[in-house]
């Protein structure tokens, strides 16, 4: 029977990836992760801010929310995610400014508590049903003018048919057969980035600085992330907008063959403009 893909049964194991990479979590990490949260939200004060992260992950940028001032919620489907988070927040000081739970996208409810800030960073499009994602996200927002939705999402490329399929099927493999297929991507990409003059180390030593994220983790979330859908900059500002929002600010990646090999994701923010329900 085929499995439903908003279920966690259908999902590649987001968790126990953040949960390995929360070991080597530092200072460093944290601080990244608070300057790219600043550059995307543009303010560096969220002081009496309600902030909502879906899909939370390691639970990284909730801290980094919550350092910033926020008050926090923090809800993923993984059990596993909600548990880092917990840890990551203990560890870092700020446990008393953020509250978890273990809930998908699907089953939040506006009537339970709106958001100033609606945050979801490289989740919806592993939902299962992107677009619906993306609307009930943007229902726990606020209904007062200026209040944000702010969502990254995979970009379309040419090969996301071929991706949609790679992902399920290594999502579903063992390990065994997961960590060659790692280990040739990672050469492939260290490749390209030699042809670009890109040496592999430099990247791996600059890649702190998004985000506070680590290769080895992140090619692992890439190719075993499934459910997996995309969308272009210009679907997703004009569905976001028809939801009562305009678009503040966007920022998206080259064309479409210049992000082939990692498609990566477009960061978009939407400010609320009416009180519509």
């Amino acid at each position: 029977m085929e499995r439903d893909e908003r279920d966690l049964e259908s999902h590649f194991a987001f968790g126990e990836n953040w949960s390995q990479y929360s070991r080597v979590v530092t200072d460093a990490h944290l601080d990244a992760a608070v300057t790219e949260l600043v550059r995307l939200l543009g303010r560096d004060d969220l002081h009496g801010v309600r902030f909502l992260d879906i899909g939370c992950g390691s639970g990284l940028h909730s801290v980094a929310a919550a350092r910033l001032g926020a008050t926090v919620t923090a809800v993923d489907i993984d059990p596993a995610s909600v548990r880092t988070t917990e840890e990551i927040a203990q560890r870092f000081g700020v446990a008393d400014r953020i509250t978890t739970s273990v809930a998908s996208v699907f089953e939040l409810d506006p009537a339970d508590g709106r958001y100033d800030i609606v945050y979801s960073w490289g989740v919806l499009h592993h939902t299962g049903d992107m677009w619906e994602a993306i609307r009930r996200a943007a229902a726990l927002v606020d209904n007062v003018d200026s209040a944000e939705l702010v969502l990254a999402l995979y970009r379309r490329t040419r090969l996301c048919r071929f991706w949609t399929v790679e992902k399920r099927l290594y999502s579903r493999a063992p390990r065994a057969v997961q960590l060659p297929v790692r280990a040739i991507y990672t050469l492939l990409l260290d490749a390209a980035r030699l042809a670009k003059g890109t040496t592999p180390w430099r990247y791996r030593a600059d890649y702190l600085k998004q985000r506070g994220m680590q290769v080895k983790y992140d090619v692992h979330d890439w190719l075993g992330g499934y459910p997996y859908q995309s969308a272009t900059p210009g679907e997703v500002g004009r569905y976001v907008t028809t939801l009562g929002f305009e678009q503040v600010n966007a920022f998206t990646r080259g064309a479409p063959e210049e992000v082939v090999l990692v498609p990566g994701c477009d960061e978009y923010r939407f400010a609320r403009t009416n009180t519509a329900t």
